[in-house]
């Protein structure tokens, strides 16, 4: 049944995407077939529909098998019968025809393209330069994919209240959904803002170095945004410490402005010896290192680490 199908699938390729398409492999299972043929770009959706159309149009007219034993080799040719490239033929062949298609073939067929009875596309990809591979399912097992799709269709469909406009629905919850995360994220900028303001206001300065720590809840994300703010903005004798929790997560953070850096300070060193206090490790560059750990009781004791670190 599936030797069958990749005849009539040959024949529709080179009906569809042109004369210059020749098979370059397939595999044939029980329940699935493979196809590789040469073509010079990506098949189309639109394509592969008048594909899969072409095919199942030759299922249903029941195309009866015509087949030609011991056929010399130029009769066959004649016959218009595609040979494979590559192949070495002896001088009498064997010729599959069903209809228009016809192939030198020494393999099993059915004896009428009805028996197929269903052929779906599953997927199309490249596998080489200039080589495309076709997987395509067959008679019960189009059936059951069929099956499983109208059944996830069913199921989405509930999910929007059986809305008869399906897409628009689905369109309308996904503009939702970036409006809403939008706004989150504008959220979110504020807050981090906010606690960036409230750690200045806190920051103390020792020996030209304004050390700003922070203790707390927060994301790893927030923490990275506030670093590289204060950078930004104190370009000169800043030092940025963070031990936070994230979903019961400790982690180290620390940054430095280049001028501290310039007079030996370096985060990646720093952080990853504090980090032992919360068992745990990393490491960064001498501006910005982060360290996570899994013992939540050091991260106290890891962060008067760094600040003792730093004098």
């Amino acid at each position: 049944r599936n030797h069958t199908a990749t005849h009539l699938l040959h024949e529709a390729l080179r009906e569809v995407l042109g004369s210059h398409v020749e098979q370059k492999g397939s595999l044939v299972s029980p329940d699935n077939l493979r196809f590789d043929f040469a073509h010079f770009q990506k098949v189309s959706n639109e394509e592969l529909r008048m594909v899969e159309q072409k095919v199942n149009a030759a299922i249903r007219a029941n195309i009866p098998l015509d087949e030609h034993r011991h056929t010399p080799i130029a009769e066959a040719k004649a016959m218009g019968a595609m040979a494979l490239f590559g192949e070495k033929y002896g001088e009498e062949v064997r010729v599959i025809r069903f209809g228009s298609s016809a192939e030198l073939c020494g393999g099993t067929h059915v004896q009428a393209t009805g028996e197929i009875g269903a052929f779906r596309i599953v997927a199309e990809s490249s596998i080489a330069a200039g080589i495309r591979r076709i997987e395509a399912i067959t008679g019960e097992g189009a059936d059951d994919q069929y099956f499983s799709m109208q059944d996830e269709l069913r199921n989405i469909r509930a999910l929007f209240n059986n809305s008869p406009q399906l897409t628009a629905a689905i369109e309308k919850l996904v503009s939702e959904h970036q409006e809403a995360q939008k706004k989150l994220e504008a959220l979110m900028a504020e807050r981090t803002l906010a606690l960036k303001q409230s750690l200045l206001q806190k920051a103390r300065t020792n020996n030209g170095i304004k050390l700003v720590v922070f203790e707390g809840e927060a994301t790893p994300d927030a923490i990275k945004q506030i670093a590289f703010q204060l950078r930004g903005e104190q370009p000169e004798g800043l030092a940025f410490i963070a031990g936070s929790l994230d979903n019961g997560k400790p982690l180290l953070t620390v940054a430095f402005s280049d001028d501290l850096v310039a007079k030996g300070l370096n985060a990646g060193q720093l952080v990853r010896e504090a980090a032992k206090a919360i068992q745990g490790g990393g490491g960064g560059q001498p501006h910005f290192a982060t360290a996570g750990g899994k013992h939540v009781s050091g991260l106290k004791e890891a962060v008067n680490q760094l600040v003792a670190s730093i004098g």
